[in-house]
């Protein structure tokens, strides 16, 4: 049974959202504060965080900072800041998704299925990709990479990202294509939401982001994968 934090502060919000998360028969809990989610994220490890980013006690922005210290937990967030600005500062602290309210918990739970659909699928591919003698390897099993021999910590949707254009070598791919295929049909962000989890990965995995070798941007088609040696 998956294992899902959510972090919300409204009362009739939060009830709704474990009601509904409930029937799908996953184990939930709930936080009204920001510092009691923090506190059981720190005791239990959860496969998701539903998190609100205007909290009473301490802002969702730093919440999701320190969950993501020491999480690779998925990470959706919930706001009333629907300014693209607002949502690509989010992306870059280290949130996978996010909801504009008011929203349907119909919709939620809808991209919450699709979600773990896609952890289920990942997991039955069983396989390390080793790229340029090495230097980057992909681990879809245990959903790891290694930069020259270190661990990097990518969050679910960086690698999830990752994972598709390597295992697509040289075929490029639009945004809309990785948005799909990443967040669901049903997403209804913008392809910014793309370049910003690119721009993420690439300082995470290039030596030189002005010059990266594995994600390649193709002027006003996409990105395609460039390592070799697979």
């Amino acid at each position: 049974m998956s294992k899902i934090l959510i972090i919300e502060d409204e009362t009739s919000v939060l009830e709704a959202i474990a009601a509904y998360l409930r029937k799908e028969d996953y184990e939930v809990f709930t936080a009204d504060r920001g510092y009691k989610g923090l506190e059981y994220s720190g005791a239990n490890d959860f496969d998701l965080v539903i998190l609100d980013l205007m909290l009473p006690d301490i802002s969702g922005e730093e919440v999701c900072r320190r969950i993501r210290a020491k999480s690779s937990a998925y990470i959706f967030m919930l706001t009333a800041k629907s300014s693209l600005e607002d949502r690509i500062r989010g992306l870059e602290i280290g949130a996978d998704e996010y909801l504009v309210k008011p929203f349907s918990p119909r919709e939620l739970v809808a991209r919450v299925n699709a979600l773990f659909r896609r952890i289920k699928d990942d997991s039955q591919q069983v396989n390390i990709s080793s790229y340029d003698g090495g230097d980057l390897l992909i681990d879809r099993d245990r959903r790891e990479v290694k930069v020259r021999g270190e661990v990097i910590q990518l969050t679910p949707i960086e690698f999830d990202i990752l994972e598709i254009l390597s295992s697509n070598p040289g075929i490029v791919l639009s945004r809309e294509t990785l948005i799909e295929k990443v967040l669901g049909a049903d997403f209804e962000g913008v392809d910014r939401t793309i370049d910003v989890h690119i721009k993420n990965i690439r300082k995470k995995i290039e030596e030189d982001t002005k010059s990266p070798k594995y994600i390649i941007t193709v002027f006003k088609l996409g990105y395609k994968f460039g390592g070799g040696d697979n």
